[in-house]
């Protein structure tokens, strides 16, 4: 069965359309990549996907839950998302952060050590968070992901301003959930990129979205 799957969404902001016409599958086991210049509206489609967006036109289907309905609250916690800027809460520490995603979703709490050794911040887990780098951010959001083991992983430019190590474990994150089962969607505005680390790139253009390979 698909993890998602739109049919002839449109979604106007402000008056002004955004996304006409969208129809999108994503099958278990699937990276699917999507380009587009700043404006196209990669990030409103991710937020469709992310079931955070209601839509006024066509249909859409996320981790089988009707993205117009009250089912969306059930199948959230198995969207994990990485976006433009991290999203953490600063005046906790790294380690706190994680620990509250862990208490919110049912995690042990003692996986949290493990996590973050595996994205190399163990020694710094004492470190609030809006004191850290933006890279360090990035690293507790991976951590973030690798406690919840999403089935849908939504990424937003998500490597951009990263060191070759930080984008090896988005690239490991990928990968795991995609054993696992989950699919992956990645934006972008680097569509070569795209094409050598997704199975299939779309290309969104004014709002409309056409397949590439």
């Amino acid at each position: 069965m698909d993890l998602v799957q739109l049919s002839k969404v449109g979604v106007s902001l402000g008056g002004k359309p955004v996304l006409r016409d969208i129809d999108f599958v994503l099958k278990p086991g699937q990276i699917m990549g999507i380009s587009g210049l700043n404006g196209s509206g990669k990030t409103t489609l991710l937020r469709i996907l992310s079931t955070l967006l209601r839509i006024r036109e066509g249909s859409g289907v996320v981790l089988d839950a009707n993205i117009d309905s009250n089912d969306v609250f059930i199948v959230r916690p198995l969207i994990g998302m990485i976006g433009h800027k991290p999203a953490l809460i600063g005046e906790l520490t790294l380690h706190e952060n994680l620990l509250h995603v862990a208490r919110l979703t049912g995690v042990e709490e003692k996986k949290v050590g493990a996590v973050l050794a595996v994205v190399g911040l163990d020694e710094a887990s004492d470190r609030r968070a809006d004191a850290s780098s933006f890279g360090m951010q990035r690293r507790i959001e991976v951590a973030h992901l690798l406690l919840t083991r999403p089935r849908l992983l939504l990424l937003d430019e998500a490597t951009s301003g990263l060191d070759s190590s930080a984008r090896d474990l988005i690239a490991a994150l990928t990968e795991r959930v995609v054993g696992d089962g989950g699919g992956v969607v990645t934006v972008s505005h680097d569509q070569a990129r795209l094409a050598e680390s997704c199975d299939n790139t779309m290309s969104l253009t004014e709002g409309r979205l056409e397949l590439v390979s």
